[in-house]
């Protein structure tokens, strides 16, 4: 599909950290950010947020925060089991792999989250 978007384009790959979402995407640095491969400018840049770290670190503390003190306030079985969201965050419980996708990957068993937080 790269080869049908107009010349100039841009694509910015944001999870070139996980390994990246195009077929044409290797990671590239702050200091040489782009590349262009069939006339479409490529972003690749691992770790975009630290380009602005002070900026980041706010962001990610302004989002995060508020689920540090859910658990600080409920205990972690509680604050996962009210937010949905940060239950999709929980990877590891014990030594189970509570997240399909990483128990695939690894040739785990997977274990759901709720049989945790019962």
């Amino acid at each position: 599909m790269l080869s049908t978007m107009q010349h100039g384009s841009v694509i910015a790959d944001v999870e070139i950290d996980q390994g990246g979402c195009f077929e044409t995407s290797k990671a590239t640095t702050h200091s040489d950010p782009t590349y262009v491969v069939d006339g479409v400018v490529h972003y690749c840049v691992a770790n975009m947020p630290g380009g602005v770290a002070r900026t980041s670190t706010y962001a990610l503390n302004g989002v995060t925060l508020q689920h540090a003190i859910a658990i600080a306030d409920k205990g972690w079985k509680k604050a996962l089991s009210a937010d949905p969201h940060l239950k999709n965050g929980l990877n590891v419980v014990g030594g189970n792999i509570t997240y399909q996708a990483v128990a695939n990957d690894l040739g785990y068993e997977y274990k759901p989250a709720d049989d945790f937080l019962g």
